[in-house]
């Protein structure tokens, strides 16, 4: 890529349940112009989509700037002799995950991670599954020692979320902190500023009814 030419970022997204992560980033990227995504929509993925979010696979592809068909292993990004600044697989299913670890690029999706992992180009992988098999977690442990950064999506409450899109988003703004991209996320969600701050403006902090209204809407939590 010449210095004026858009930053290249491939989005691959699977059928497991997370969609609303993999459309948050796109329309987030879709405001940047430095940045030109390439989106691979598994064949579960598309209906994971619809299920999941209010959208349907032709608007979640029409927010990338380039589309690939998962069966098309002749695409652009399935070389690395063309140049992208990494990739992404958000939500990524156990399957897709256990093919990254053992190079069995039979799809558009594994192809790219295969050919980012061996032009030592940042790979992240966005795991979705509960609980945990002994196969999920050596996979993740072999990936991990082979530098791809394994991002969970853990939802973060030290920000004291409103909702379910505040928890995306934050879940949204890690994976984009794991690439070097020309990406303000500032405004994306609250960021940890330390303990006294956020003891200042949690749910505990204030008093009267405002104070009550925070603390009924975390009923049930403690610390310890």
């Amino acid at each position: 890529m010449t210095p004026s030419s858009p930053t290249r970022l491939i989005v691959g997204v699977t059928g497991a349940t997370g969609a609303p992560l993999a459309v948050r980033l796109l329309e987030i990227l879709r405001e940047v112009p430095q940045v030109e995504t390439h989106l691979v929509l598994s064949t579960w993925a598309r209906s994971t989509i619809e299920v999941e979010t209010p959208h349907t696979s032709r608007h979640c592809a029409e927010l990338a700037d380039m589309t690939h068909k998962f069966g098309d292993l002749g695409a652009t990004i399935s070389s690395g002799s063309f140049p992208v600044a990494g990739m992404v697989i958000v939500p990524c299913s156990m399957k897709t995950l256990a093919a990254v670890r053992h190079g069995l690029a039979d799809n558009l999706i594994a192809r790219a991670a295969d050919v980012t992992l061996k032009e030592r180009r940042p790979l992240v992988l966005v795991p979705r599954e509960t609980p945990l098999s002994e196969i999920h977690l050596e996979n993740m442990l072999a990936l991990s020692r082979m530098g791809v950064r394994i991002v969970p999506p853990m939802p973060a409450f030290y920000d004291i979320p409103n909702g379910i899109s505040d928890l995306v988003d934050h879940i949204v703004m890690r994976i984009l902190d794991q690439f070097d991209l020309p990406v303000g996320t500032a405004d994306i969600a609250e960021r940890w500023q330390g303990l006294a701050r956020t003891r200042s403006h949690g749910p505990m902090s204030g008093d009267g009814a405002g104070a009550k209204g925070r603390r009924s809407e975390y009923r049930g939590f403690s610390s310890s």
